[in-house]
């Protein structure tokens, strides 16, 4: 029974693993603030190369919602044209998520990502972005409009 018990309960953190994921998905798209930050937690750790890019903030960390906010607004107004939202390869145990933005797309060439997400209490906690080739050339040639 105690087996049983704690398999629900991982497919039900799995369940809300991919719920966030797609959440997360839909907001950026649409370019939702307010529909991201709900998503982190208020102490939420954010790290991307884009972050010394955007915003000019060392090491590349963003701690919390008001550091957050910033670096989400700039991504929503600078986001370039080969930033698409095809994805494969999802996984998750239901406390860690990763996911996979290919190169190649359906529709062309997109900026590659590979993206670690903790989740604690049902919001993200912790948001690692790790850049492709094609993504860091995006941000070198500083695609990201100015």
């Amino acid at each position: 029974m105690q087996n049983q018990t704690l398999s629900a309960d991982q497919e039900k953190l799995k369940s809300i693993a991919v719920s966030i994921y797609h959440a997360w998905e839909k907001a950026l798209a649409n370019k939702d603030i307010e529909g991201l930050l709900k998503l982190y937690a208020q102490d939420a750790i954010v790290e991307s190369p884009l972050i010394p890019h955007l915003l000019g903030a060392f090491p590349g960390i963003c701690v919390g919602q008001v550091e957050l906010r910033r670096f989400i607004e700039q991504i929503i107004q600078r986001q370039p044209s080969i930033r698409r939202f095809y994805m494969q390869n999802l996984f998750t145990d239901g406390k860690t998520l990763i996911f996979e933005y290919p190169r190649q797309s359906p529709e062309g060439e997109q900026m590659d990502f590979m993206e670690v997400v903790e989740i604690k209490d049902g919001l993200i906690q912790h948001h690692k972005v790790y850049w492709g080739w094609r993504g860091f050339k995006v941000m070198q040639d500083n695609l990201h409009w100015c």
